[in-house]
């Protein structure tokens, strides 16, 4: 049994490489931006570039890839969003993004892994915050993508189970708060979709009021 759990990260990178891919679809097809956070997005990018140095310096060499991967798509959809004007609402939390980037960059260059990772362990919950606050306040979210947070979901969840395996309070923390996290998103999602019609709207024609016939007296 131990040696199968060596094996999550693995697990991990299967669910993790790909994860980023249905949102940045789904918005590229629907271009329907609700529910989804930019800030989520830039904040995903950012932390994974310091997940990145993280995992370099535990030698985790495995979670290099899905890392990477996360620094890509979650940094494409962010420029997407960007696009669709949803950065520049808000220039304070942009400027807040920005600052904490910078403190992670700092911590690494001064304290190494462990500065890093304290930072870190706290860091997740700075990035999954402004998704669900978008989602919850939002009043039907449509733009969010579950097969995204399916992915999440599964890619946390052997994090989890990798971080008790190596006693790692950090991927703990952050697995923990992962699964919760997906599991808000997606029970949002579930909610949303239960709640649309089942029919389409009437049409314009079914709306539109028939000339009634003239009758002869």
């Amino acid at each position: 049994m131990t040696g199968l759990l060596d094996y999550a990260p693995i697990a991990a990178t299967c669910f993790a490489v790909p994860e980023f891919l249905p949102q940045i679809r789904k918005l590229a097809a629907t271009r329907d931006t609700a529910g989804i956070s930019w800030s989520w997005a830039a904040l995903t990018s950012i932390n994974n570039a310091a997940w990145l140095a993280y995992f370099i310096l535990s030698r985790y060499w495995t979670a290099l890839i899905p890392s990477s991967s996360a620094i890509l798509l979650a940094g494409i959809l962010a420029l997407m969003l960007t696009r669709r004007h949803q950065a520049g609402r808000r220039p304070a939390i942009a400027i807040a993004i920005g600052a904490w980037a910078a403190m992670l960059a700092c911590a690494g260059a001064v304290a190494g892994r462990t500065g890093l990772g304290t930072l870190l362990t706290a860091a997740f919950v700075l990035q999954v915050t402004p998704s669900i606050w978008a989602a919850y306040r939002t009043a039907r979210p449509t733009g969010s993508s579950a097969g995204t947070w399916l992915l999440i979901l599964g890619e946390l969840t052997c994090w989890l189970t990798f971080g008790l395996h190596t006693s790692d309070p950090r991927l703990i923390t952050l697995g923990a708060t992962g699964t919760t996290a997906s599991l808000l998103m997606l029970a949002r999602i579930r909610w949303t979709a239960a709640r649309q019609p089942n029919n389409a709207p009437p049409s314009v024609a079914f709306m539109t009021p028939t000339p009634q016939k003239l009758t002869r007296r």
